[in-house]
């Protein structure tokens, strides 16, 4: 098997989004762009990354900086997607593998589909794959031109097509996979012969195909998949997307989620078998449900929450970066911050840690079998010992806790 890499196209501005931050940070369901693509290449074996950043690349950079296989690459002046690869010459003019090419705006990319782009490219020997997708309003792709063999013969961005050629139904979605000399061979003698005068990378394609090279097209995107995002309301639509795959895969594994389209759950949550959801339930950042819980309605959990088995979160239960363990009880209107609980503890109606001072955030820890009535004040920093009983409409803080303790 070759060796294979990945450049992956970061630089744009995108000027529709009308945005200072750079496009591929926009997130979707809590991840940005970017890293869905850097994760699918690892999933199909890419061991380093070449990622071709401009606008804003100093934040990419940044908030990628952990990621040891990812090597940056500045494209100063954004010429064009062939140009963009030309950029990575010097780093690759030497190697001898399969280079993937995808863009960094394209987060409904899948492993599924590298992978069989992969696969025809091993079986056929060609010198350049390209997955491409069947879409009903191609509209904005770069159309599939084939001989009436069924080969392909070029790609043609939607500025420059015919309105014959309008009418194609396939396009390129942007999923590459080059022998690597060829590639640059190719990117080093394209010129800029379109509407918008950039180098584009599909001519890159015809190029190969003009000296006497095999290129193969397989239909192998999916239509939900093919989309980039290049505007607000593409963002939504790729929000829409993933969110129903994460919502798909929850149901797969045992998790009954009552009003799927009321309902919204971060990429990185994780829930357990048996666990509830019920509508109007947001779910946002790292956190983790356990088993047989009840979540909602109208609940919102936070980043850092992590839920013990059997936990009830009822109607306008907010929690954020706190641990309920095993049997937690918090049914109406609660805010649980910061906070360590204990097993099969209360929490009343309208209960609240109160965690921050106005300077600092502060923790609460709560012991088992602890009971919270309804409409609790907690000021933290505060610690309740295990079976500790707090009555109805009570303001508490440590030093009053430690007074009573003195007076008992």
């Amino acid at each position: 098997m070759a060796e294979r890499v990945a450049i992956i196209l970061a630089a744009g501005i995108s000027k529709r989004m009308h945005t200072e931050l750079p496009k591929v940070l926009h997130e979707v369901c809590g991840r940005p762009m970017l890293a869905y693509v850097l994760d699918t290449c690892r999933q199909v074996g890419v061991e380093k990354i070449y990622v071709v950043v401009g606008f804003g690349n100093e934040q990419i950079e940044e908030r990628f900086s952990q990621a040891e296989d990812i090597v940056w690459i500045q494209q100063k002046e954004q010429k064009g997607t062939a140009h963009a690869v030309l950029c990575c010459r010097q780093y690759l003019e030497d190697f001898k593998g399969q280079t993937l090419v995808l863009c960094g705006d394209g987060p409904l990319i899948r492993a599924a589909t590298l992978k069989t782009l992969i696969q025809k490219h091993e079986e056929g020997q060609p010198a350049a794959t390209l997955a491409t997708a069947v879409l009903d309003e191609p509209a904005g792709y770069g159309r599939i031109i084939r001989d009436k063999n069924g080969n392909i013969q070029s790609i043609v961005e939607d500025s420059d097509c015919t309105p014959r050629q309008l009418a194609i139904n396939e396009v390129n979605p942007s999923y590459y996979l080059f022998n690597n000399k060829l590639l640059f061979d190719a990117v080093q003698d394209i010129k800029p012969d379109n509407v918008k005068k950039e180098f584009y990378l599909t001519d890159a394609v015809a190029h190969i195909i003009s000296t006497g090279h095999k290129v193969l097209a397989v239909t192998a995107v999916r239509p939900d998949e093919a989309r980039g995002v290049n505007s607000r309301v593409q963002l939504t639509e790729a929000n829409k997307i993933m969110q129903r795959r994460i919502q798909q895969k929850l149901m797969d594994n045992g998790v009954t989620i009552v009003d799927p389209d009321n309902t919204w759950i971060d990429i990185r949550a994780q829930i357990g078998q048996d666990t509830v959801i019920e509508p109007f339930t947001y779910i946002h950042g790292d956190v983790k449900i356990g088993r047989s819980c009840r979540i909602g309605p109208f609940a919102y959990l936070r980043h850092g929450t992590v839920l013990g088995n059997d936990v009830v979160l009822g109607v306008f239960a907010e929690v954020k970066n706190s641990t309920l363990g095993d049997g937690v009880r918090a049914r109406h209107s609660i805010y649980l911050g910061d906070a360590v609980v204990g097993r099969d503890v209360n929490v009343g109606a309208g209960s609240i840690t109160a965690n921050f001072d106005g300077e600092n955030v502060n923790r609460t820890n709560i012991g088992n079998d602890c009971y919270i009535g309804s409409g609790v004040v907690l000021i933290a920093p505060l610690e309740l010992k295990e079976g500790t009983r707090i009555s109805a409409g009570k303001i508490v803080s440590q030093e009053s806790i430690d007074k009573s303790e003195k007076t008992e």
